[in-house]
């Protein structure tokens, strides 16, 4: 008797903790950590997994696109780094608002974010990197003793440090949470590389500048800010779940790759300092798998916009940054905002797979809350799209997104529909020359592309098909007008 209940008591703790563990595990699986890695000014061309002839080495990305999954038709929401951080955070198309940066929060007060719908369902939330998106009161500050209000910690994120934007705007200092470390109260020059464009090399502007602060430092220290919260989290809360954000601000300028890096690629500084963008991948990745936490952290990279690269660079150095894709940053063309885009989670998403189905980078809120299994509120992430059943089905024909609409630097709104765009003028519309042309008498007006046919939007169509340029004129007026 005593045996047969001995027996029984075994077989209940072991079928209970049985549970436990696989409900741990389906809590575990249902809440993965997140940590979303965004790249500056990186074109579609640099990675190896994405143009095998690129000439710049990216063992890390490779290895991260071979574990997970890549596409090859996602898009930034914009092709210059303010509006695609809004869109990307914000689930919204960023012409839908007016507010800038340079005055005021670029998010308004009170908007859902990725990292607010995150802490929301339990999860520690940090950015560390460029945040550019602004603070109340705008970019001139008179009392850097003041807390930096309507920035990342007002924004739904639990901790913030790095730079309020590009390292090339000025001032330049480093931010922990809403404090500045230290006051822009020294003065720099003006830099400039010989044998780049002004726009290019170890470009920076002139402007006030922190005691200390040096331009070629603030990558490396991202690096290391980023392996050591993700330890510190490891060890103080590994019950709840993380989502990491990571905009680092490289490889935009200035190029500045430090003297592990220089020479390593066959793209000048530009392509090391690629090269170093890489790494700072590569010891992310090492630090979640030493951690043990491989199999429950879904990890995402892309970029915010396309490379400054210009045709001379292309034939200089035999480096496509942009791949196959025509233009560069600032453009409406592809190469403006076709993006790298790689997914890694183990479980769930199958290695090695590819998928053409065409995503945006506002998509992230949708997904990511499909994933968690919470509606989203009417007026959070109206521009949304979750691409969910593309993680489990890469070859579904079902699309999740048929049309998609992108700004490029001097405001022009592209459309997609299907395989079709349209870009309502003539010229880039951004950094390539030209920016906008004239119309003549009897030519086209604008652009229209096939892309399933011509990704390289070598052909304008708009004379030929004037059906389907009137039906998509249309049609992005009403997605204009269909949302506030």
């Amino acid at each position: 008797m005593i045996k047969r209940f001995l027996s029984l008591l075994s077989f209940v703790l072991l079928t209970s903790s049985s549970w436990s563990v696989l409900y741990a595990q389906s809590a575990a699986s249902t809440r993965p950590n997140i940590v979303l890695i965004m790249a500056d000014d990186m074109g579609y061309g640099d990675p190896r997994c994405f143009n095998p002839d690129s000439r710049i080495p990216t063992p890390n990305i490779d290895r991260l696109a071979r574990q997970g999954l890549r596409f090859t038709d996602a898009h930034a929401p914009a092709s210059v780094c303010v509006p695609t951080r809004y869109g990307l955070l914000t689930g919204r198309y960023p012409f839908r608002s007016e507010r800038s940066e340079r005055v005021e929060s670029r998010i308004e007060p009170g908007r859902m974010t990725l990292a607010s719908l995150l802490a929301g369902q339990g999860y520690t939330t940090a950015c560390l990197g460029k945040w550019h998106q602004g603070f109340d009161g705008g970019k001139v500050r008179q009392d850097y003793e003041l807390p930096l209000k309507g920035g990342p910690l007002d924004r739904g994120f639990d901790f913030f440090f790095g730079i309020p934007a590009s390292l090339d705007i000025p001032p330049y200092y480093w931010i922990e949470n809403e404090h500045c470390l230290a006051a822009p109260t020294e003065t720099i020059e003006d830099n400039f590389s010989e044998g780049w464009t002004k726009i290019q090399g170890a470009f920076w502007r002139a402007g006030n500048i922190a005691p200390r602060f040096r331009h070629v430092d603030v990558l490396p220290q991202l690096r290391r800010r980023a392996v050591d919260y993700l330890k510190q989290h490891h060890k103080e809360n590994p019950e709840k779940p993380l989502f990491l954000y990571l905009p680092l601000p490289a490889p935009h300028t200035p190029w500045l790759p430090t003297r592990r890096y220089q020479g390593k690629s066959s793209a000048g500084e530009y392509g090391d300092f690629t090269f170093q963008v890489d790494s700072v991948v590569g010891e992310v990745l090492s630090t979640i798998e030493d951690l043990g936490s491989y199999d429950n952290t879904l990890v995402i990279f892309t970029s915010d916009n396309g490379p400054v690269w210009y045709p001379a660079d292309v034939e200089k150095f035999d480096h496509r940054a942009t791949g196959p894709l025509r233009g560069m940053k600032g453009d409406a063309w592809e190469g403006g905002h076709r993006m790298p885009f790689v997914v890694r989670w183990p479980g769930s998403v199958r290695a090695g797979g590819v998928c053409h189905q065409m995503i945006c980078h506002t998509d992230l809120m949708a997904t990511l809350a499909a994933i968690l299994e919470v509606p989203l509120p009417a007026v959070a992430g109206e521009d949304s799209l979750s691409f969910l059943p593309l993680l489990k089905d890469p070859q579904r024909e079902q699309a999740t997104r048929t049309t998609l609409v992108t700004q490029s630097s001097g405001r022009i709104l592209t459309l997609r529909d299907g395989d079709w765009k349209l870009i309502p003028q003539l010229g880039s519309g951004g950094f390539s020359k030209p920016r906008k042309e004239t119309p003549i008498a009897g030519g086209p007006r604008g652009q229209l592309y096939r892309l399933d046919l011509d990704v390289a939007e070598s052909k304008n169509l708009w004379l030929d098909e004037k059906k389907q340029v009137a039906k998509m004129v249309k049609l992005l007026e009403e997605i204009k007008a269909a949302k506030p």
